[in-house]
């Protein structure tokens, strides 16, 4: 990453955008991290599911609809909840479960139009198995009635090339190695379909991608990825970050994110990157990473899903009003809303997350380490994109900033609240400390300077070091290169 020969004119533009976000708006995060190559950022959207979850021993009756309905209103039901899913948050995706209690009955006939309304509007449809019944185990109870009801599904949607197939949602029930012969049988007993079009899910519940990535009968495929708080327990932002790139690994290209979720009943807040609460930082994390690799995703759910002792799923991105086929969707929580739109890579909320790169050295402020520690040195360092050389610019009054970091929700600090020369930067637990409070000035040429507020000094590269490592502190503010910063 060379400043030098970055064009200064766009740098001024972005500077002054940032100031005006900062003065004008709150602010969200922006991803500054470097993405991965490839791309599946074209799937953006929701899951569509029954209310008390798609595990039936029967047909698929998804919340809002009735066995009842007839094809025509289905697809009108339909058309009205993807009408609001693409109004509120620019989804263009459905996933949709099937399973042989449903494809060629009566109700499939009926049920189509979900499909169909979604392909009319250009929606891209995900249609996912789900075993017939939770108490199969993760496997396929009737292998006859199975590759039956797929052939249907082909055979009815594998010219639309809108329609994508996804062979068994969580086949938790099979080895990786049972599980990717079935993949590689389904996939070659219907080589017309596309291997672009068909996403295979990672082993377990769906929630490891590796062996997919690995096995080379499976080449071409999408990978189908599930991660949820409750998998894994309880870590800070910087351990979900590592958790989901662990169950990754080199498949981000590759996958899509077909389930994750998180509470949107009770007013958590998604936008505070400093918050403690687990699910807080599972999803600022799992979106970040999404975002991150490019990978698109389908949230858990829209509506429907296990209801509990609320009568809804409290991770369920929408709230459902109306009747017959006038269907409204609200969103919950809109900051919840605002994490899934930043994944999918919008700029959303007039906010920035951003790496911040010396105009001498061409080096990124980076916290020591990767340390999520209060005291952690901030250090310069060549930049690589992850989260410890990420920062939030978050409004903290007056026209300053704290700047946050995304390793670890702590804020740049300068230790003690000195405001000698020579005092170093550090991270530490957001507060209302001056000393923990910037001002972003102009410095001309597209760079800026970063003012502190208690002291008028400036964010300063130890004797102008070129090198890894080399501390940061705050100095009077001279107007030389090692003070200036882009981002």
């Amino acid at each position: 990453m060379n400043v030098s020969h970055r064009p200064r004119n766009r740098f001024r533009r972005l500077l002054f955008a940032v100031l005006a976000a900062l003065l004008l708006t709150p602010l969200t995060v922006l991803s500054g991290a470097s993405p991965a190559a490839a791309d599946t950022s074209r799937f953006r959207g929701f899951n569509w599911a029954v209310l008390g979850d798609n595990f039936v021993e029967g047909p698929l009756v998804l919340d809002r609809l009735s066995q009842s309905d007839s094809y025509d209103t289905v697809r009108a039901k339909a058309d009205a909840i993807y009408a609001d899913m693409a109004a509120t948050m620019g989804a263009d995706t459905v996933r949709l479960p099937v399973n042989t209690h449903t494809v060629g009955t009566a109700w499939w006939n009926a049920y189509r139009g979900t499909i169909d309304a979604a392909t009319a509007r250009g929606f891209k449809v995900i249609l996912a198995y789900w075993e017939d019944g939770a108490a199969s185990g993760g496997r396929i109870t009737d292998m006859n009635a199975f590759n039956a009801m797929w052939n249907t599904v082909t055979a009815q949607y594998g010219s639309n090339s809108l329609v994508h197939f996804e062979p068994m949602n969580e086949p938790h029930g099979y080895s990786a190695t049972e599980w990717t012969n079935i993949a590689a049988a389904w996939i070659n007993a219907r080589p017309s379909i596309p291997k672009g079009r068909i996403l295979i899910g990672g082993t377990g519940f769906s929630q490891d991608a590796k062996p997919i990535c690995a096995d080379a009968r499976l080449n071409g495929t999408l990978v189908s990825f599930h991660h949820y708080a409750f998998f894994y327990g309880t870590k800070d932002y910087a351990g979900w970050v590592q958790s989901v790139r662990d169950q990754l690994g080199s498949c981000g290209s590759r996958a899509v994110l077909t389930e994750f979720g998180a509470p949107m009943n009770d007013g958590r807040d998604y936008a505070n990157a400093a918050s403690t609460d687990n699910f807080v930082r599972y999803l600022r994390a799992v979106t970040d990473v999404a975002r991150e690799q490019r990978m698109g995703s389908t949230y858990w759910p829209a509506i429907g899903g296990k209801p509990g002792s609320i009568g809804y799923d409290w991770y369920s991105m929408f709230s459902a009003s109306g009747s017959g086929t006038a269907i409204d969707l609200a969103i919950r929580n809109p900051s919840g809303a605002d994490r899934i739109r930043h994944a999918w890579g919008e700029d959303i909320g007039g906010g920035q997350t951003t790496d911040v790169v010396n105009r001498l050295s061409a080096k990124c402020v980076d916290v020591v380490g990767g340390s999520t520690a209060d005291g952690a040195e901030v250090i310069q360092y060549d930049c690589h994109g992850r989260v410890n050389q990420q920062w939030t610019l978050r409004p903290s009054g007056g026209g300053y900033v704290q700047l946050v970091s995304a390793a670890s929700g702590k804020c740049l600090d300068i230790s003690g609240a000195s405001t000698a020369d020579g005092a170093r930067a550090i991270q530490w637990t957001c507060g209302s400390g001056t000393n923990q409070q910037w001002q972003v000035r102009d410095a001309g040429g597209g760079y800026v300077q970063l003012v502190a507020r208690h002291s008028g000094k400036c964010l300063d590269v130890i004797g102008s070091g070129t090198a890894n490592g080399v501390r940061l502190q705050q100095a009077a503010c001279t107007g030389a290169s090692n003070q200036h910063w882009t981002l």
